[in-house]
């Protein structure tokens, strides 16, 4: 427990505004350790991969042993820390959840405040008490987790940008005052809403980055970005790269 609350410690830190962590999403134990061979100083994983290495859908349709067994080959398989897409915790009771989620020694986690089996928005007040009890749960255990408030406003509201930017901001800092360390809206990409979310929100601030993005990381850094991922995106260039580029070489030509 030593070691996975010094790699909560050090994952925390580096959640620099300006000066974003990357941490690209890993799928499994050998993602993982390219990832920690090119010199990033923590891996991510995706929830979306790793089902899909299972051959299951996202959205919490993977038992969640199987989900804590993959979290658990990738934290066996690197030494610097790792942050899980835990979705919403697989409908585990908060003292549950982290009892099972610490035995894979991982320093994070995600929970997103949409049920994923409707994909609705949950009530904002509903996830301040569950993101404040996982981390009363956790100090109760003796257990530091750096926990990532994943924020669907943009996601999964109808309506008006500049409502969606501010539910998101108002998400954001009553998930930070319930004991999440770091706000994540996913969806953005447009640099004045990533900016205004950088500056409404009091803390640090976890954008997505797609591979075909005209953005870059030091784009995101200028805009007050604190940690920077990717989800499932990674792992999606490289299988179509396999199944465009190597497979059709395979085949005989005659």
């Amino acid at each position: 427990m030593r070691m996975t609350n010094d790699r909560a410690a050090a994952l925390r830190a580096l959640h620099v505004p300006g000066r974003p962590v990357v941490l690209p999403n890993a799928w499994d134990a050998a993602s993982a350790r390219a990832i920690e061979r090119a010199g990033f100083p923590g891996v991510a994983t995706s929830s979306a991969a790793i089902a899909d290495c299972l051959g299951l859908a996202d959205g919490e349709q993977a038992p969640v042993e199987e989900m804590l067994a993959a979290a658990t080959r990738v934290v066996r398989s690197v030494t610097v820390p790792v942050t899980v897409d835990f979705e919403r915790g697989y409908r585990l009771a908060p003292a549950e959840l982290v009892e099972r989620f610490a035995a894979t020694g991982a320093a994070g986690l995600n929970l997103e405040d949409s049920d994923p089996a409707t994909s609705e928005l949950v009530d904002p007040e509903e996830q301040v008490a569950f993101l404040a009890a996982v981390r009363a749960a956790a100090l109760a255990a003796g257990v530091d987790l750096v926990i990532n408030a994943r924020v669907d406003a943009f996601a999964r509201m109808a309506a008006e940008p500049q409502v969606k930017l501010a539910s998101a901001i108002e998400r954001a800092n009553q998930y930070l005052r319930a004991g999440a360390d770091c706000a994540y809206p996913i969806g953005v990409s447009e640099p004045p809403v990533v900016r205004s979310l950088a500056s409404g929100i009091a803390g640090p601030v976890n954008v997505g980055l797609g591979l075909a993005s005209p953005l870059t990381v030091d784009d995101l850094a200028a805009l007050g970005v604190a940690r920077v991922t990717f989800g499932p995106g990674l792992q999606r260039h490289v299988y179509g790269a396999f199944e465009r580029e190597t497979l059709p070489t395979l085949r005989p030509t005659r």
